[in-house]
């Protein structure tokens, strides 16, 4: 038995210092673990608690745990886990697939190839982006592995019209529109961690798929797992999403992130009849 653990990281397994969501008194606050670092400053977390059940989880010889993010592959490489490294990676919403920290490189010629047959150039998309937002709130605009387009944005300053035009106007060209914090992000709809997921279980021949994600973006993911689980927060808990096979959970923040791997370990517990 080989039981495939796909999660997303921020907000789902990872937390900034801005999204940890600690509503609780000081004194009775969870010990937290930095697992990443940027410019020299600690940029995320998870709870002490959390990270031990992940390096159970991860060491279990019955689990490929497959890290799956929107991070290109320099950002995800900046976190740093406990416990072994995983064998497998899931970057750019699926654009890349990394096997031992590198590129797979027929993966990502299938995915140019169905990005090409299916939506719209990157290079209109990223230049609509640039044409129609404001300077008022825009702070930076980004291409991501030459696969995505995003915005840094003030959240607080976009109009919701112009993230609903936005959103109508990239869908007739096969693109999805996420807003998640500061960023809105424009991804192609055949972009997706599910497809990425389904090559990982392939692979390994995994027999169960278990899921987590907050966002817009994690929801095809979630769909293709057994089973699946989200936090309180987020994208997707805002418009009250939720599927046959996906648990709502009604932790947020920080705590979330360690419910989701107390479920992940219950669950490979079950599947393997401990």
């Amino acid at each position: 038995m080989t039981v495939l653990v796909a999660s997303d990281l921020d907000r789902t397994l990872i937390y900034s210092a801005a999204a940890l969501g600690l509503t609780m008194p000081d004194p009775v606050a969870p010990r937290l673990l930095c697992v990443e670092v940027h410019e020299s400053k600690p940029l995320s977390y998870m709870t002490e608690t959390a990270a031990a059940l992940l390096t159970g989880l991860a060491a279990d010889p019955a689990v490929v745990f497959v890290p799956t993010t929107t991070r290109t592959r320099k950002q995800y490489q900046r976190i740093r886990f406990p416990g072994r490294p995983a064998s497998y990676a899931i970057c750019a919403n699926g654009g890349q697939l990394l096997v031992d920290g590198v590129p797979d490189r027929d993966w990502r010629r299938q995915v140019a190839t169905r990005l090409a047959q299916e939506c719209a150039p990157l290079e209109e998309v990223h230049a609509h982006l640039l044409a129609t937002a404001d300077e008022a709130w825009l702070r930076k605009a980004r291409i991501a592995e030459d696969l995505f387009t995003y915005l840094v944005v003030e959240r607080a300053l976009v109009p919701d019209e112009w993230v609903k035009a936005l959103t109508e106007w990239a869908g007739e060209r096969g693109w999805s529109v996420s807003l998640q914090g500061r960023k809105i992000y424009a991804v192609p709809k055949p972009l997706t961690k599910s497809a990425a997921m389904r090559e990982v279980a392939r692979r390994t021949g995994a027999t169960t798929t278990l899921a987590a994600g907050d966002s817009l973006l994690d929801a095809d993911l979630l769909l293709a797992a057994d089973a699946a689980w989200r936090p309180g927060h987020g994208e997707l808990a805002d418009a009250a999403w939720t599927a046959p096979n996906v648990t709502a959970l009604a932790a947020a923040g920080v705590l979330a992130g360690e419910e989701i791997v107390r479920a992940f370990a219950a669950a490979v517990a079950r599947e393997s009849g401990r």
